[in-house]
C-alpha cells in the first residue's frame, strides 16, 4: 500500500482546473518525481496534499487514512513535511536555531522526550550544514539556504517529504551530493516526493516519475518510459536526451 496516495485530485479557479482528476501514490522507502512546465499545477498539488488548497473532489490519505479534512498542522503531526518553491525559512536564524526550532516545535506535541539539541546536531551533519551552523540564514548561498529548510523538515521526524525545487541554487558537484542524500533518505524508509526542474537529478534518483501538463497527468512510469513519452517531450523535455538512466 503507498504511503501516500492522493486520489481525483481536482482545483478549480472561477473556470480555470488547475487540476484535473490527478491520481498519484508515492511508497515508502522510494524518491518519486512530480515534473512538469511552469504552470502546470505542481506546487498546487503539494498545497492540496498539505492542507494549503482545497479541492472541488477528490481525496488524500496518509498511512491508510484519510486527511482530506485535515488541517495542516494535523497532517503534519501525521508525518507530512515540505519545502517550498519560495525559499521559507528563518532568515535571522541560524542555520542551527532554524533546526532547533523545528526540534522544538515537534517535541511539543510529540512528548516524546527527543533531546532537541541532539537532534538539531544529527541533522546539520546528515545535510551538510555543520561548517555553517552558526552563520545567520539570510547571509548564506541559496544552495545553503535550502539544505537548512531541508533540515528543518526533516527535523520534524516526518514519513513523507514533499520536496519543491530544492535544489535551485546547488552547483552541479552539490546536487550530485544532494542526490545521494535523498537516495540515503529513502533507504532509511522515507516517503520522497519531489519537484524538480533539474531533469539528470529527477531522472538519476526517482524511480516513479509523474508528468503534470495543464492540470492533468500526462504521464507516468520510470525513468527511461518518460523520458522517451512523445508526449512528455513536447509538453516539457523537448528533445534532450538525458544519460545516467
Amino acid at each position: 500500500m503507498p504511503l501516500l496516495s492522493i486520489e481525483d485530485a481536482t482545483v478549480t479557479f472561477g473556470g480555470l482546473h488547475a487540476l484535473e482528476g490527478v491520481n498519484l501514490d508515492v511508497e515508502a522507502g522510494r524518491v518519486g518525481g512530480l515534473i512538469g512546465p511552469n504552470g502546470a499545477g505542481k506546487t498546487t498539488l503539494f498545497n492540496v496534499v498539505t492542507g494549503l488548497q482545497d479541492t472541488s473532489r477528490g481525496r488524500v490519505t496518509l498511512d491508510g487514512r484519510d486527511i482530506s479534512k485535515l488541517h495542516t498542522h494535523e497532517r503534519a503531526r501525521l508525518g507530512l513535511a515540505r519545502t517550498f518553491q519560495r525559499l521559507e525559512v528563518f532568515g535571522s536564524l541560524t542555520a542551527s536555531e532554524n533546526l532547533l526550532t523545528a526540534a522544538e516545535i515537534r517535541k511539543s506535541w510529540a512528548r516524546d522526550g527527543s533531546d532537541t539539541h541532539a537532534v538539531a546536531e544529527e541533522i546539520l551533519e546528515r545535510v551538510g550544514l555543520r561548517d555553517v551552523a552558526d552563520e545567520q540564514v539570510d547571509n548564506l548561498p541559496t544552495g545553503m539556504a535550502r539544505l537548512v529548510e531541508l533540515g528543518r523538515a526533516l527535523a520534524t521526524r516526518p514519513k513523507v517529504l514533499l520536496l519543491d525545487e530544492p535544489s535551485s541554487g546547488l552547483d552541479e558537484r552539490e546536487s550530485v551530493v544532494f542526490g545521494e542524500l535523498l537516495l540515503a533518505l529513502a533507504a532509511e524508509g522515507l516517503a520522497i516526493l519531489l519537484v524538480e526542474h533539474d531533469v539528470q537529478l529527477v531522472m538519476t534518483v526517482c524511480r516513479h516519475i509523474h508528468v503534470l501538463d495543464f492540470g492533468m497527468i500526462i504521464a507516468s512510469g520510470s525513468p527511461d518510459s518518460v523520458q522517451r513519452d512523445p508526449h512528455v517531450q513536447a509538453a516539457y523535455l523537448g528533445t534532450v536526451e538525458v544519460t545516467g538512466v
